[in-house]
């Protein structure tokens, strides 16, 4: 049975302990990061290499957002500037935000789709307010929830359509958040009715995305203990009320924002109603805690991976060197 898990490795290539450990977990897929990357030939062989330890086409994600957050980078992949640029050209010329934004995701997903990944985790619908912790910031499209949503469905679209699948994050929110929760654990205090109107209405129009991700905040108008990885009313709150029916991940379980063991925060985030616990450091010891807890797929999870992964399209065959010139040409007009 595939487990409830997304796990990172250590290094550019899988060690034999790691070979052995995923093929007896069986996880639903892996992530890579920067320690994971260095050629594109490397990076296609290791990939190849992850599926082979799970005899099957394991989804294989990354966090490719642009600017800051960007695991692939010059010489051998392009820069792409931060989200917010396009919140900044869509100022001046919406269709040309949106188009620019589309774009260059889809150049995104080309690069990943030509090395082996079919996941990329975007778009980040997060709305920062004034006086928030910078983690966020500008990976925001804008401070704006219908330029949040117009600009995340942009991408969204673009990933799409270059055959790899979004994950929308940091459901329900984490741009209000006052602390970096790498770091510490946010504690949100608006009320109820100001989160409705500001952070959560991105994710209500973008509750059709295959793949989500929660935040490890807490908002006291919903749990004031747990944040809403683990929190039962939060996962409800994200399904039943913000509309989400995809297939719901953690934020990295190894963040600094949760207490607890290791076993515990898989427990509880499960227990919570994720379907996915992700763990990214690549630490065997903490990897097989994740293992000795996590469970099979639920049913209602097997049914939403299902679906999430039939959503993942045959690459459009558009011209990369034609979108590539119309996307320098906007984004270099909105510098």
């Amino acid at each position: 049975m595939v487990q409830a898990a997304i796990y990172g490795c250590e290094g550019l290539t899988l060690a034999d302990a790691e070979k052995r450990f995923f093929a007896a977990a069986d996880p639903w897929g892996f992530i890579l990061f920067a320690r994971n990357i260095d050629t594109p030939a490397q990076v296609s062989a290791l990939c190849s290499d992850l599926r082979m330890t799970v005899g099957r086409d394991a989804p294989i994600l990354v966090d490719q957002e642009g600017g800051r957050v960007a695991r692939f980078r010059p010489p051998h992949w392009r820069a792409y500037p931060p989200a917010r640029r396009y919140g900044e050209l869509f100022a001046k010329d919406k269709a040309a935000g949106l188009e620019a934004c589309r774009l260059g995701a889809f150049l995104i997903g080309a690069e990943l789709r030509d090395m082996g990944l079919d996941v990329d985790c975007i778009p980040l619908a997060d709305v920062p307010v004034p006086g928030a912790h910078d983690v966020i910031g500008d990976r925001a499209y804008g401070e704006e929830p219908d330029v949040v949503t117009a600009l995340a469905r942009a991408a969204a679209t673009g990933v799409e359509d270059a055959g790899v699948l979004p994950v929308l994050k940091h459901i329900p929110g984490h741009g209000r958040a006052g602390v970096d929760s790498h770091e510490d654990l946010p504690v949100v205090d608006a009320p109820l009715d100001e989160l409705r109107a500001t952070d959560f209405k991105p994710f209500v129009s973008l509750a059709d995305l295959p793949l989500g991700m929660t935040a490890h905040v807490v908002y006291t108008a919903i749990d004031g203990d747990r944040p809403a990885t683990t929190s039962p009313d939060a996962i409800r709150l994200i399904r039943d009320e913000l509309g989400f029916d995809g297939l719901l991940m953690t934020d990295d379980l190894s963040m600094k924002a949760l207490g607890g063991s290791m076993e515990g925060r898989v427990r509880e985030s499960i227990d919570a109603g994720c379907d996915l616990v992700l763990h990214c450091n690549g630490h065997m010891d903490e990897m097989e805690a994740v293992a000795g807890v996590t469970s099979a797929l639920s049913a209602a999870a097997g049914l939403r991976s299902e679906s999430a992964l039939s959503r993942r399209k045959t690459p459009s065959d558009e011209s990369i060197q034609a979108v590539l010139e119309r996307w320098v040409e906007l984004v270099g007009a909105s510098a």
